[in-house]
């Protein structure tokens, strides 16, 4: 076995020299900006200390909990109350040998070395070692939630939150001058969900009873959800997020939303058509906000939800019981940005794609609506969800080159409700310079590494400083 290269060493997926100058050279110290993320502000405001591995690691990560599964692993060990942390991270470090080629055996060791200076590779044998020896770095003040953070050399996080979140957490940490800006972003879709009227009349009671207003029609709704959009921006938002099947573009008029509304508050049912005018109207309006305010819309697009509907009762939603969706995209998505664009109120937008087929078709739609005012004005967000992994990444690096500018783009973000996800962003950049460096060495790009350099840097950290205006 000679010339095999070390596991994760200092030249991991940089397969060229050149590769490797334009990643130790240009982008490994680059800050991080991870302008979409799921972590918990509330942990941030507290500054938390986890109590060990297991909490910090596997509590709500579903792509563990699907690994787990898959290999045999009962739901006692997974999500269950029964077992203890120790006996659950047992059953991971059980699993992770059989993760050999799935992201996750890359992400579970590159989190270990690069918070935890543990290079064992984790299996049954090594298991007892890394959890006691993680577990009392957890619980020392270097490896709490704002030092895990300021580890990674983080600037801006930018969290999930609904309309009717009180943002407390966040006022708390920017009181407390937290140097690292922990930003909220307004995900309005439970205001939205038509599909789910129970839920929908909840939310709405809730909302009049926050903003003190009587919701009794659809302009004191709207009124009552702009108040909400107006409070995220005094707090600092600057960014929306949709999570979607697919864009919402019927089409409707004021009169027929109205008399929808009316009929969701008096708990009359919908039809299918109803249901989505009224989405496409709610969709339209959050978006004509989002360019009023300046803010950047984000649209996650292609996930098919809660497909096990045995496991969703017993377990909830977020549990690892979503896949890749095959929704017809581009006759809506283009409906809908070109109604926003005809009136010169497009905001800065990300489309982020679940399902790699429509990877051209993404990276096609988004030229149709860059206008010149901002440089990539309208982004093919970073490979999302299923499609974060190795393959993923570059296939959407690639679809995004062959149409559109590449050296553009405002790259990668976690994703992830863990602390401990922040090596995704290496995990990119590596990728990144592998793809560049193999075309410096190949004659397809010039040796021009100064510039190739600046263009990595650029897509590491300064678009997005730029794009978001951070």
């Amino acid at each position: 076995m000679h010339n095999v290269k070390k596991f994760i060493d200092e030249n991991f997926l940089l397969n060229t020299k050149t590769a490797e100058t334009l990643y130790h050279s240009y982008a490994k110290e680059m800050p991080v900006i991870d302008y979409h993320c799921h972590l918990p502000p509330d942990q941030i405001a507290e500054d938390k200390n986890f109590e060990n591995l297991t909490q910090v690691w596997l509590y709500g990560d579903h792509y563990k909990w699907r690994a787990m599964r898959a290999n045999g692993i009962s739901e006692d060990y997974i999500t269950g109350n029964k077992t203890t942390d120790w006996e659950k991270f047992e059953k991971w470090a059980e699993t992770v040998p059989y993760t050999l080629r799935n992201p996750l055996y890359h992400w579970t060791h590159l989190e270990l070395q690069r918070y935890f200076d543990v290079y064992d590779i984790l299996s049954p044998a090594t298991a007892k070692k890394i959890y006691d020896e993680c577990t009392a770095k957890l619980q020392t003040p270097e490896y709490s939630v704002k030092n895990l953070l300021r580890k990674m050399k983080v600037t801006t996080v930018a969290t999930t939150d609904d309309p009717l979140d009180s943002l407390e957490h966040h006022q708390k940490i920017k009181a407390d001058n937290f140097e690292i800006s922990i930003l909220p972003a307004f995900r309005p879709d439970k205001a939205m969900n038509a599909d789910d009227l129970p839920a929908l009349q909840d939310y709405i009671s809730k909302l009049a009873a926050l903003t003190g207003t009587e919701i009794n029609t659809f302009d004191t709704y709207l009124s009552a959800l702009k108040s909400r959009h107006d409070y995220f921006a005094e707090n600092g938002c600057l960014l929306s997020d949709h999570g979607l099947e697919q864009i919402y573009a019927e089409d409707y008029s004021d009169a027929e939303v109205s008399g929808i509304f009316l009929k969701i508050i008096a708990n009359a049912a919908l039809t299918a058509t109803e249901a989505l005018k009224f989405k496409s109207a709610m969709l339209y309006q959050f978006a004509i906000w989002d360019h009023e305010r300046g803010w950047v819309q984000q649209y996650h697009l292609g996930a098919l939800r809660n497909n096990n509907a045995r496991m969703l009762r017993e377990l909830g939603p977020d549990t690892g019981l979503d896949s890749i969706g095959d929704f017809k995209q581009s006759e809506a998505l283009s409906k809908f940005m070109n109604k926003l664009d005809s009136t010169n109120q497009l905001a800065k937008t990300i489309l982020y794609n679940l399902n790699p087929a429509d990877n051209e078709l993404m990276a096609t739609m988004i030229g149709n609506f860059n206008d010149g005012t901002v440089a990539g004005k309208i982004q093919f967000g970073s490979a999302w969800w299923f499609l974060d992994q190795k393959d993923g990444m570059i296939k959407q690096i690639n679809a995004l080159s062959n149409m559109g500018l590449l050296s553009r783009f405002v790259g990668m973000l976690t994703d992830s409700r863990s602390f401990l996800s922040f090596p995704r962003h290496e995990y990119f950049r590596r990728l990144l310079c592998n793809l560049l460096g193999d075309d410096v060495e190949n004659g397809e790009l010039p040796a021009d590494i100064e510039w190739i350099g600046k263009i990595v840097q650029d897509i590491c950290y300064n678009n997005a400083k730029t794009y978001f205006k951070f």
